[in-house]
């Protein structure tokens, strides 16, 4: 029986250069049947076509633009029963493509596409954050709490610069004019603890930002979340720890606090800004203080290189 794949596209990934890479895939999908592509039109729409694909019976969805369109696929495809839920492959096509990074996709498209079409799926692990509303969302890659995210909403408001380059050029902004921390109160399963925090963020896979190794040991079935935080610390300090950042050897660092659990719960002081897979969830004006953290561990096949 032929399969039925759905090809969910963000034109406007990479500041619409998504749009140029699809139509020059277009020819090998024209060669095999039973492929459907559908774009997205607004924010959150993803997760709609990955939730009515499954509902639909399609056997795999193919996420194709940045970081954020896979996470939104991936919410949409948790909405649904396991015994439903299609395969996910993905093409990167966005600015950062950290999850693909993590499952090893070939970083040329036409090589991913042809990947995410034929390759085996195995079980990766996810994690899923719910916040003091009792709202949840899963991720796939990382979480971040403070300074990451506002590293994102700065990247939003740079036009010119596309790739890793983006990212940089918003971390140093954000330490320039954006140098905040937060007092968090921290429980994991085995350890409970208060820290000044200007970041922390949650690793399902080892990087963030295109090049950033937030958590070089993270693997995405390893069964356990992996955290990064940096304490309260100066700006020459910030500055300091960013190449070690760059490298994953910031670990060493005794400002930086480096780890593992099965969950995490966190209540801040102040409003939290947080980013899911460099989507903005919580930004300036949000009130959300206190989330809690799991891991989710074999929860969807996915096609890896």
């Amino acid at each position: 029986m032929q399969r039925k794949v759905k090809i969910i596209l963000n034109p406007m990934a990479d500041m619409g250069n998504s749009w140029r890479i699809a139509r020059d895939l277009r020819s090998i999908t024209e060669q095999r049947g039973g492929i459907e592509w559908t774009g997205t039109v607004y924010p959150g729409h993803a997760i709609e076509l990955a939730r009515d694909a499954s509902i639909h019976h399609y056997d795999k969805v193919i996420a194709m633009g940045g970081d954020g369109t896979v996470h939104e696929v991936v919410n949409g495809l948790m909405k649904v029963p396991e015994r439903i839920r299609p395969i996910l492959g993905v093409v990167p096509a966005g600015s950062g493509n950290d999850f693909s990074h993590a499952i090893g996709t070939p970083t040329n498209p036409a090589e991913a596409l042809v990947r995410a079409l034929e390759g085996e799926a195995s079980a990766v692990d996810l994690g899923m954050m719910t916040d003091e509303r009792g709202h949840q969302e899963y991720f796939d890659n990382t979480i971040g709490i403070g300074f990451d995210t506002i590293v994102t909403i700065h990247s939003r408001r740079l036009p010119v610069v596309r790739g890793f380059v983006l990212y940089l050029t918003a971390v140093i902004q954000t330490i320039l004019l954006n140098h905040n921390f937060m007092r968090m109160q921290i429980e994991t399963e085995d350890r409970k603890w208060e820290q000044s925090n200007v970041l922390l963020t949650m690793c399902n896979g080892p990087r963030e930002g295109g090049g950033f190794m937030l958590a070089p040991e993270a693997k995405v079935d390893d069964g356990i979340l992996h955290y990064a935080m940096i304490r309260n610390v100066s700006r020459p300090m910030m500055f300091r720890l960013l190449p070690e950042v760059m490298k994953g050897t910031h670990g060493r660092f005794k400002q930086v606090t480096m780890g593992s659990c099965k969950k995490m719960s966190v209540t801040s002081d102040r409003p939290m800004y947080i980013h899911t897979d460099g989507e903005i969830y919580s930004g300036f004006g949000t009130e959300i203080r206190k989330v809690t953290f799991e891991v989710l561990p074999n929860a969807l096949k996915v096609v890896r290189g």
